[in-house]
């Protein structure tokens, strides 16, 4: 028998969280709001491929900051990639959309992240995965416009003016949306507090960050890699 369940629409939103800030949850209910979204999932990287070790504070700092940043919000957070065993996101996207057959995914990102879309691995699998939301980011939208990616997206963008109609597009499909914009910068968050991590280590015990998805305990001398549990 055909489930007669109703999709949950589902916002992904991956990054470092290092730390997270305001700027994360603003554009997160912002674009929850534009698209109609149940829910959001901040995707904690264990470690972006992309982006320097030196610096890069713990998982359990940055997962507990995106914690702190997400209460009383329709946010979970999570640790999931760790799980799954690849920092990629296309693998990702494609491990979500085969746990949770009972969602419907869009994948949220900034406009920085799109002019360097085209170095990601298998970036044109993650378009043909889940659709794409694109939001504004301060002094990258002429830059995203001329990203090298849009090159082969550009044919794939969707009208703005309903964007609450993205589960019905045909994949790949591409959305810019014009949120308010937010200056919050991770790396000036550093700059004015360099210890800032010590701070989101002692707030939480290891033991009592639990991830929001799979319901697993963030124990780094616990884990061990495994098949995440399954969930609606």
């Amino acid at each position: 028998m055909l489930s007669t369940r109703p999709m949950t629409r589902t916002g992904l939103l991956g990054g470092s969280f290092n730390p997270a800030h305001r700027g994360h949850r603003r554009i997160s209910l912002a674009a929850a709001e534009a698209m109609g979204l149940d829910e959001i999932w901040w995707l904690v990287s264990p470690g972006n491929p992309l982006k320097p070790r030196q610096g890069m504070a713990s998982l359990e700092a940055r997962f507990a900051s995106a914690r702190r940043a997400a209460r009383r919000a329709p946010i979970r957070v999570t640790a999931i990639e760790r799980d799954l065993g690849s920092p990629y996101t296309a693998d990702t996207l494609e491990a979500l959309v085969r746990l949770f057959p009972q969602r419907r995914f869009v994948w949220i990102m900034g406009e920085d992240n799109l002019v360097q879309f085209h170095r990601w691995r298998d970036w044109r699998r993650i378009a043909a995965t889940v659709a794409i939301a694109v939001v504004t980011r301060p002094g990258y939208h002429g830059l995203a416009r001329r990203a090298r990616a849009m090159g082969w997206l550009r044919r794939f963008v969707r009208p703005a003016a309903n964007p609450r109609q993205w589960t019905e597009w045909r994949l790949p499909s591409l959305v810019l949306l014009r949120l308010p914009l937010d200056p919050t910068s991770a790396t000036a968050l550093r700059a004015a507090d360099a210890f800032w991590h010590l701070t989101a280590e002692n707030s939480f015990h290891p033991r009592g960050l639990r991830d929001g998805v799979t319901r697993r305990p963030l124990d780094r001398r616990r884990h061990i890699a495994r098949k995440p549990a399954r969930s609606a």
